[in-house]
């Protein structure tokens, strides 16, 4: 789905209807989508009652459109005229025509008409304040929207493009705001939307589709992008009956300490649930013992290592074993140890600095003899310790394999840019963006709305903010379900909007399956990862 600002919808609108899609033609549409929606979820109500706040604007419009469908279709629908529109507006005759009740808050000055309107109404429709809004909100509408706000309980309200109340380019709100059980939005999502705090406002978000032309010049320009259950379907990889394992590629895993022994287990199990032919987990010696019996589907590379952590020698022994080896995922619970420093290094550089010998597991003080030669690495996933161990090298893009990912939070961002913390949450879209071209790499800058960005300038959000994901573990999953998307070979774009988003969708299942974000942990996650993917290929 688009994500686009006020100012670029207004130039697709307006090169639409240079084309032939006339802004009437436009309302009729938006206004039909929206009584589709109100039939489709709500039409088994046992009370069919619909009333609608109408402003001024194109979403006023939109308003009694979808009331004069409502009605023919047998709801009971009444349309409150928050501000004014003219008594010779077409919308307004055809509502009346179609027995819709109408009355204004110029005639309800004590406000009884809406008042009981709102106790009986089982849906109600926003179309006060549009796109066009800007802070701060008229004296006038102030008292209208404290009252819809007591009612916020009771009522199932469906946002006409957006909440009325919240600034659509800065996601600003005002106070009286009226928050949506479901934000409808027009041909593409405001950005505003995906910004705190209002998204807090806009329930489930849902585009209708205008019909216009595809190949619109405006729309062809916008590089924002919000993921959705269709996008994602269009990421993963195909599933042949016919197919085997090696048909699903080999994802080796480079994870793991003593601190930190579950990292590896979760991001190898996310591997494998979403699709991964074969997982093969390169993890410290020493865990191999405690990890094997939990995990039988894996194979293992147990590494050198200098106290439970993963040794610089290691790096040899990793590079001899890339035969047939389609991703590499590196850094869930490497840990910040010199030795580990070093083997990252080395991984990636291909250098080789002499240090005291390592043990490998119980062979005390074997040495993995140096590789000779340039061995090429596949596409990486580097995530968590791996990310802040990379940032120590001097030009450290430039030593990425292409097709590769990165997974930062903003913690490991700020290491990474040098940025603080707060001025990358300021715009997280942007930064994203501006690093992933300046790096020529793909970025997942992880937290609420997680955002996508690759070296095309193009980003992508991911509208999910849940504290359910919340939980030590997590990013392990994801990065385990990107890389082993990115092993069966899809692209990193698609890889990591994929990923991010299953992940997201997981996290939601798993706090719905509990009853409550609170006690979902990792495993929970990639549990729930079945059931997302189900609902991709069949509800759809």
């Amino acid at each position: 789905m688009l994500v686009v600002s006020v100012e670029q919808m207004r130039a697709i609108e307006s090169e639409a209807d240079a084309r032939g899609v006339s802004y009437m033609e436009m309302m009729e549409r938006a206004g039909g989508g929206v009584a589709a929606l109100v039939e489709a979820e709500y039409g088994e109500e046992e009370s069919h009652q619909v009333t609608a706040l109408v402003g001024s604007g194109n979403n006023g419009g939109d308003a009694l459109v979808a009331l004069e469908i409502l009605s023919k279709a047998g709801w009971q629908a009444k349309a409150y005229l928050v501000r004014p529109r003219p008594e010779e507006d077409g919308l307004l005759k055809r509502a009346r025509l179609a027995e819709v009740e109408i009355t204004s808050a110029a005639d309800d000055p004590e406000y009884h008409v809406l008042t009981a309107w709102l106790k009986d109404a089982v849906v109600l429709l926003d179309g006060v304040l549009g796109t066009g809004f800007q802070l701060p909100l008229r004296d006038e509408l102030v008292p209208v929207m404290r009252v819809v706000n007591k009612f916020m309980g009771d009522l199932r309200v469906i946002a006409i493009d957006c909440p009325s109340g919240v600034d659509c380019d800065s996601g600003e709100v005002a106070e009286e705001a009226i928050p949506a059980e479901v934000t409808i939005c027009m041909q593409a999502v405001k950005q505003g939307l995906l910004r705190y705090p209002a998204f807090d406002l806009v329930g489930e978000l849902r585009v209708v589709d205008l019909d216009l032309p595809a190949d619109l010049k405006v729309a062809r320009d916008v590089s924002l992008f919000m993921a959705d259950g269709e996008t994602t379907a269009r990421c993963l990889p195909d599933r042949p009956d016919t197919a085997h394992k090696g048909t699903f590629g080999t994802l080796l895993i480079a994870a793991g300490s003593t601190y930190y022994t579950g990292a590896a287990l979760l991001s190898a199990r996310g591997a494998y649930r979403i699709g991964a032919g074969l997982v093969r987990l390169a993890v410290p010696a020493p865990l191999h013992a405690s990890l094997a019996g939990q995990f039988p589907e894996a194979t293992w590379l147990l590494l050198p290592h200098e106290m439970g952590m993963i040794a610089e020698g290691a790096a040899d022994l990793v590079l001899k074993n890339l035969e047939r080896v389609t991703a590499l995922l590196v850094g869930p619970g490497l840990g910040s140890e010199e030795t580990t420093a070093a083997f990252i290094e080395k991984l990636l550089t291909g250098t080789h600095s002499s240090g005291k010998p390592a043990s490998l597991g119980f062979l005390t003080a074997q040495v993995v003899k140096p590789i000779d030669g340039t061995v090429k690495l596949p596409p990486m996933v580097v995530d968590a310790d791996g990310l802040r161990l990379m940032a120590r090298l001097k030009n450290w893009p430039e030593l990425l394999p292409q097709g590769s990912i990165l997974t930062p939070h903003p913690g490991e961002m700020s290491t990474l840019t040098g940025l603080t913390v707060e001025q990358i949450q300021s715009d997280r879209w942007e930064t994203a963006r501006t690093f992933a071209q300046k790096w020529k790499t793909t970025v997942i800058l992880k937290g609420a709305l997680t955002v996508i960005a690759d070296g095309s300038g193009r980003a992508c959000i991911i509208p999910v903010a849940t504290s359910a994901l919340a939980k030590a573990g997590s990013g392990d999953v994801l990065a385990g379900l990107v890389a082993g998307l990115l092993a069966q070979g899809r692209p990193a774009w698609d890889s990591a909007v994929a990923g991010a988003w299953i992940h997201a969708q997981a996290g939601l299942a798993a706090a719905q399956n509990l009853g409550s974000p609170a006690p979902v942990l990792a495993s929970d996650v990639i549990e729930a990862v079945p059931g997302v993917l189900w609902a991709l290929q069949f509800d759809l």
